[in-house]
């Protein structure tokens, strides 16, 4: 991919690729090379090829910072309006998340919110939100449908989260996640609404808008029997899958997408031998989201011990919403991983990195700091990748790269520095 242009070292860092079986305390005088946008070249500072040396036409000293592959935020919920603080107060007056979704509560109220907004509000507001992930580190980011609920509102969704990835140096790949929940209008038909929910899917791919289809298969969600229906609309259409599953019941979701081949599992509190063994059979990654489960203050983990042995991937997001997940800290997730579910910090970060690109289908482009691999890239004011995970509350991040150019925070909204 660099094939035989001019390169740039980066140079003086503690490189942690995240490769499978590089050594988790990194490289103590790493480099990189890049070109065209990919790394060519990583390892130690002196073992640049003298065949690359050559090509090289701008060097960057990066001072001995920590440097670490771009992050991956691979379950978000990054489009809507309103604000659902409310119910976070009802919850701890003892309401459910159950109890708040059946009294019209919950995703209903952003759907109202959200229906209401211009395109141009939608945008503003999921700007900023990007914005703050992106000062942590962030390069890659999945943003889901899921508050329109209408063909015309599920659509502008996604073309604002479109928008995103063309205003900001940042890649995002959209998820259409119509089924959601049953439109307020369908009250009553749910089997009407995944008509609708199948008929759109066709529409929006030929707009150019969606990467992903998603559904929420719960029992406030749709029935293992209507989320079948939507995966196969999907495999119709060519589109790859993913599932909201086993976050408040078992449905047995996990082993129904992985039935499709699904890209990812999410959330899982839920989940039971029969889905784990189908996940690692498809290679289907688990996506674990500590933000939801601590803001709901649940206490069914998920079985991150099964997982392990079943050698499923494993990746962290920070499933943002309104309602159950309103952080926008992926470094804080890592956190909650390993305090919450008991990850390790290197499973963590593996989680945020080569994991998380897995699950958006981009391992082999993203994640990583390897040959081919985009210059996607993230520098800490840290000694050790382990501290990524221990500290919280502040953010260590130095300096952020992507496709090879560095990017600029000045006036708080990211833009290329050069």
């Amino acid at each position: 991919m660099t094939g035989e242009g001019t390169l740039s070292l980066w140079r003086n860092a503690r490189l942690v690729s995240m490769a499978p079986g590089a050594s988790w305390d990194g490289v103590a005088d790493g480099a990189l090379l890049t070109g065209d946008g990919h790394i060519a070249w990583a390892g130690e500072g002196g073992a640049v090829p003298a065949s690359m040396r050559a090509r090289i036409t701008a060097e960057h000293d990066l001072g001995g910072a920590l440097l670490t592959p771009g992050l991956i935020d691979c379950h978000s919920h990054l489009v809507y309006a309103g604000s659902r603080a409310a119910e976070f107060e009802q919850r701890l007056q003892g309401a459910s998340y159950e109890d708040i979704a059946r009294a019209g509560g919950g995703i209903r109220h952003t759907v109202t919110a959200t229906r209401a907004a211009s395109e141009s509000a939608l945008l503003a507001q999921a700007l900023r939100r990007a914005a703050c992930l992106m000062a942590e580190g962030v390069t890659t980011l999945e943003i889901k449908s899921g508050y329109g609920l209408s063909a015309e509102c599920e659509a502008r969704c996604l073309r604002v989260a479109r928008q995103i990835g063309a205003q900001l140096p940042l890649t995002v790949r959209t998820t259409s996640l119509g089924a959601h929940a049953l439109a307020p209008e369908f009250a009553g038909r749910p089997d009407a609404y995944i008509d609708e929910v199948c008929r759109w899917l066709a529409l929006q791919q030929a707009e150019g808008l969606v990467d992903a289809v998603d559904v929420f298969c719960d029992d406030i969600g749709f029935s293992p029997a209507q989320t079948r229906r939507v995966l196969d609309a999907a495999r119709s259409l060519g589109l790859p899958v993913k599932l909201h599953a086993e976050q408040l019941s078992n449905q047995g979701g996990a082993a129904l997408a992985a039935e499709y081949g699904a890209l990812s599992c999410d959330h899982l509190e839920w989940l039971d031998s029969q889905g784990v063994a189908s996940m690692a059979a498809a290679g289907t990654v688990a996506v674990l989201l500590p933000g939801a489960f601590y803001f709901l203050r649940e206490t069914r983990l998920p079985p991150v011990a099964a997982l392990r042995e079943a050698g499923v991937p494993i990746a962290i997001a920070t499933d943002h919403n309104p309602g159950s997940a309103p952080g926008l800290s992926l470094l804080l997730m890592l956190n909650m991983a390993c305090t919450l579910f008991r990850l390790t910090p290197e499973e963590a970060l593996r989680g945020v990195t080569e994991h998380a690109a897995r699950a958006l289908g981009l391992q082999d482009s993203h994640g990583v700091l390897a040959p081919g691999y985009v210059a996607d890239f993230a520098l800490w004011d840290l000694e050790h990748p382990r501290e990524l995970a221990s500290n919280f509350g502040h953010n260590p991040c130095r300096q952020v790269v992507r496709g090879g150019r560095p990017i600029s925070f000045a006036g708080g909204m990211p833009a290329w520095a050069d």
